[in-house]
């Protein structure tokens, strides 16, 4: 499902139009982005939680040439699902 498919479902679902129920996404991405920015962690109970990691320095190799290059510290979003959610696939 893309963007677009998910818009639409949100909308037959919710009986919105498909702008308001684009506004809604974007408003949900960019309230859950703002969060994770700031360092903090967007928990939705029964779906999981969004939260940003840090990932440490460390070396790793140029696969054309084979040279060791140094990839640097970075903050990664990390997404744990909830225990319904983990229910609903098994």
């Amino acid at each position: 499902m893309n963007k677009t498919e998910l818009i639409e479902h949100i909308a037959k679902q919710a009986d919105i139009s498909k702008a308001a129920a684009t506004r809604a996404l974007e408003a949900l991405i960019g309230g859950v982005r703002t969060t994770l920015k700031k360092g903090g962690s967007v928990s939705l109970v029964g779906f999981g939680t969004f939260a940003v990691t840090k990932r440490a320095a460390r070396s790793g190799r140029n696969p054309r040439t084979g040279d060791t290059i140094k990839i640097k510290a970075a903050k990664v979003p990390k997404f744990r699902p909830g225990k319904a959610l983990k229910d609903a696939l098994n």
